[in-house]
């Protein structure tokens, strides 16, 4: 794929609606997909439990928080939006550029614990065409971030591609690796099903810390003690592990607010790493280019306007 992917910006020809529960909050969510005017981008739109007011948080990587367990976008005052890596995945390798995402609650629901639910909502009612031009950012030269024994980079690449391998000290998963260009069909068949997962082990500390209270064998592939799966219906994929830090890498980097061309490649990553990496790419103007129409410095956000650089902010889910 080269240059000649340019087109037309897309949104949702219809609003979609999810219902669910918070991975790590446990608490139910509703969330309401609408479709968007060009340029406005990804916008969550929260109403926030506690005192019912509404804040738009601009789904890039100007609104990065915490990245630990899972993504977290949020804004100066504190008002945040968890674990969003899955439905910007969906949204990212389904090629729709514009919607808002209203949410009543602080979590995006988990659903089964993959992309799948969103990528078949988003396919059911079809995206239309917009007439802003799309734009892409290429990478143009290496950009690499080392971590300890972890490391990822963008490399230059025509295309969209992904080089994920993971390793893990449990004979369950082992080293794993995912390789391949990235396009809507590869990611609805080869990556969207897979699901999150996590070790029996660290499930008391987790609760005890205030995370995954919403985790279970409906959302989560989980190892046991004995190094064996639990979920009775075993796993999706053989190596469905990768592939779901493949889609994870997916929805992170789909914070740049744009398709990308070029390959990412992690080893050992996640998305501490994936942030890190992307921040930097984002951060040497050398490193890449606009292909199409540049992201505008400010968009309007769900009827007010929200600036691209706004300062990034630290968010706790306990």
């Amino acid at each position: 794929m080269g240059l000649n992917v340019l087109g037309h910006q897309t949104t949702l020809r219809d609003r979609i609606e999810f219902r669910g529960v918070g991975v790590h909050s446990g608490n139910p969510v509703t969330m309401t997909i609408l479709p968007a005017d060009a340029d406005m981008g990804i916008v969550f739109s929260i109403t926030d439990p506690e005192i019912g007011n509404c804040f738009d948080i601009p789904g890039n990587v100007s609104s990065l928080g915490a990245t630990d367990l899972c993504t977290v976008l949020g804004n100066p005052t504190g008002i945040f939006v968890a674990t969003v890596e899955h439905l910007m995945a969906a949204l990212h390798a389904c090629g729709v550029d514009n919607v808002i995402v209203e949410l009543d609650a602080r979590e995006v629901p988990v659903m089964d614990g993959s992309s799948r639910v969103f990528v078949e909502a988003i396919e059911s009612v079809g995206l239309t065409s917009l007439a802003a031009t799309r734009c892409y950012i290429r990478v143009k030269k290496v950009v690499r971030v080392d971590l300890g024994a972890s490391w990822g980079e963008f490399v230059p690449y025509e295309g969209t591609r992904f080089e994920v391998e993971i390793d893990f000290d449990s004979p369950v998963i082992g080293r794993q690796k995912f390789a391949g260009d990235m396009t809507a069909d590869v990611f609805r068949n080869e990556i969207s099903r897979a699901r999150t997962f996590g070790f029996m082990k660290d499930v008391e500390r987790l609760w005890a810390a205030g995370f995954a209270l919403g985790s279970s064998l409906d959302n989560s592939v989980v190892i046991g003690d004995d190094n064996k799966i639990i979920n009775p219906e075993g796993l999706r994929y053989k190596d469905e592990f990768v592939r779901h830090k493949t889609l994870d890498a997916i929805g992170d980097l789909a914070l740049s607010g744009a398709q990308f061309l070029g390959c990412f490649r992690s080893y050992r990553g996640g998305h501490k790493m994936n942030s890190l990496v992307l921040q930097k790419l984002m951060s040497d103007r050398d490193a890449f280019e606009f292909v199409g129409s540049p992201i505008s410095k400010a968009r309007v956000h769900h009827g007010e306007l929200v600036a691209m650089n706004a300062p990034a902010y630290a968010a706790n889910l306990v």
